[in-house]
């Protein structure tokens, strides 16, 4: 495992290089000919080993990439206004020029032709001038610009990654309680760069859950287009077409009352749209059926209705606790477990590195046991480990509990880098400090993962550790199961992102430079259960993280076995 890591890394770090010598020497290709041909040729060259990064809207730290590449554009586009702006200055004034010219030949033309200058500048001027300024009209100043355009668009995200981005808006809806007209207006705490969606943004937004088959944020997001545009808001949005996306997705959710209601408006503003008569009539239709079936089945009914809710109470129920505690909702901490959390200044059971200087750590939670430890990274260091894994982030992977291969999840959005002691003197230092504070054994562990979240990046509820139906989860590395988990915060987070313990009803916040602890099993060997946790969506900021899982070989001394399974 470490040297296919290794491999990895390398052609991770040589994709890097590749990438940004291209997009360097391509960025030149505006102010000169000759380099636009050299960077093609450079394009072609360099395309088959270049690794453009796909999957943007997992990670924001590779998301500020496309903020240099945009800016970039702009410079550009500014370099063809001034060109064309050059050009047609040069043509105004020439026919100024000529403006005065002709009016004055006009008025005399063989007068003004009797002089023998006059007539000789006609004719140059006809036979030579006239043709160049045509070869200027013609000119297409364009070309810059465009093959900067083309060039960059390797580097642009794709219909993946905006779909991503707008399911990123819609699960931050849904798990932070958000309302439309909120979200649209951008009013989120912690924002500073404060920011809103036009009524043609929300379209799209309910264009893409349409596609999706979700027809209740299809009908919000098109309910709040047509606000907007109800409002007076100038765009290219058509009340036609979000009427009728509208009234399907209403219709789908079984509001056929409201369904008729909105394809009426519809039909108002076009009452030839073909779609929207013929849904009319098979409304209506509905509806009289309906009516007919209601005289015999309301009893029927109303027992369906209620066995529907008991189900809607009973699915997902670890959904609904995950998200009020993404919220800072459903604590289970009561005054009397509060009384058993305290924080004190460790030494690491007489670690010598310690001694003279503890480190302060804090109680988060009883059962299971939560430590964090405050300020035990520095700023230099978490830039210097962002620095390292930020070449190599690549789309955070699952294993299949099945297949045992490693695949993406909708659920995991985040990319995320592993970073070996060997090549860094820095990550070095820190796999001894996680060994020195927690009193197990590294040698044995996998190496540091950091991770950077996404729009709206989580991670749903998980366990670190192998469960007794998979057993071969960890087979490979040879160092048994995940006996610990070690997690350090490299970033506040304006809002959201918590890490959530569903099972306990415990969550825990990012605070950049400190680390939380917790064991993964029992002494015995036996999975702990409660340590089933989460990564809350990022609602405003950036996250970043990095964390050691350490394995069971190893610690046989250091944490010993005992006879109870819960022990």
């Amino acid at each position: 495992m470490p040297k296919r890591r290794v491999l990895v890394n390398i052609l991770s770090l040589s994709c890097s290089f590749f990438s940004c010598h291209l997009r360097q020497v391509c960025g030149e290709v505006r102010t000169m000919a000759f380099k636009k041909v050299w960077c093609a040729l450079a394009l072609g060259f360099l395309l088959p080993f270049s690794c453009a990064h796909t999957d943007f809207f997992t990670s924001i730290g590779h998301m500020t990439d496309l903020i240099n590449t945009e800016k970039d554009l702009v410079v550009s586009l500014k370099d063809y206004i001034k060109a064309e702006e050059s050009k047609l200055e040069q043509i105004k004034k020439w026919a100024e020029k000529l403006d005065k010219l002709t009016d004055t030949a006009t008025k005399d033309p063989e007068g003004f032709l009797g002089h023998p200058v006059n007539a000789f500048k006609l004719m140059k001027r006809l036979n030579t001038e006239w043709g160049e300024l045509e070869s200027l009209v013609l000119k297409d100043m364009s070309d810059g610009f465009i093959s900067n355009m083309t060039i960059q668009r390797q580097f642009f995200p794709n219909d993946e990654d905006q779909t991503g981005a707008a399911k990123a808006l819609l699960r931050l809806q849904d798990t932070y309680n958000l309302d439309t007209d909120t979200l649209s207006r951008g009013n989120l705490p912690g924002v500073k760069h404060k920011s809103f969606l036009t009524a043609e943004d929300c379209f799209e937004l309910g264009k893409i859950a349409y596609t999706e088959a979700d027809y209740y944020h299809t009908e919000l997001w098109m309910e709040q287009a047509l606000k907007q545009l109800d409002e007076g808001e100038v765009s290219s949005a058509d009340k036609v077409y979000i009427l009728d996306y509208l009234s399907y997705a209403v219709y789908q959710q079984g509001d056929l009352g409201k369904a008729m209601a909105l394809t009426r408006r519809l039909l108002e503003l076009d009452p030839e749209h073909q779609r929207a008569n013929g849904n009319m009539k098979y409304f209506e239709y509905i509806m009289a059926k309906e009516k007919e079936a209601n005289k015999s089945s309301t009893d029927s009914e109303e027992q369906q209705e209620k066995e529907t809710e008991v189900k809607k109470k009973d699915y997902l129920p670890e959904r609904r606790k995950y998200e009020m505690l993404c919220r800072g909702e459903g604590l289970k901490m009561t005054p009397r477990r509060q009384k058993r959390l305290f924080c004190r200044y460790y030494d690491g059971n007489r670690n010598p590195r310690y001694i003279l200087g503890p480190v302060k750590q804090e109680d988060e939670w009883d059962k299971p046991r939560i430590v964090r430890f405050l300020d035990i990274i520095s700023d230099e260091e978490i830039e210097t480990v962002k620095e390292l894994a930020k070449p190599r982030l690549r789309r955070a992977t699952i294993s299949n509990p099945i297949t045992g291969a490693l695949e993406t999840a909708h659920y995991r959005i985040s990319k995320s880098a592993w970073l070996s002691g060997y090549e860094s003197p820095v990550v070095s230092r820190i796999n001894t400090r996680i060994q020195d504070l927690t009193g197990l054994d590294v040698s044995t562990a996998e190496e540091l993962q950091v991770a950077n979240y996404g729009v709206g990046g989580q991670y749903e509820p998980h366990f670190d550790f192998g469960r007794k139906d998979e057993p071969d989860a960890f087979k490979e590395l040879g160092t048994g199961n995940r006996i610990a988990t070690w997690l350090f915060y490299m970033s506040d987070v304006s809002a959201g992102g918590a890490t959530v313990f569903p099972e306990v009803g415990a969550s825990v916040w990012p605070r950049k430079g400190t680390a939380v602890f917790w064991y993964n099993l029992f002494p015995s060997g036996e999975g702990d259960y409660s340590t089933r946790h989460a990564a809350c969506p990022v609602l405003v900021g950036n996250k970043w993280v990095s964390n050691k899982w350490l394995h069971e070989r190893g610690q046989e001394f250091r944490r010993p076995c005992t006879l109870s399974e819960l022990e």
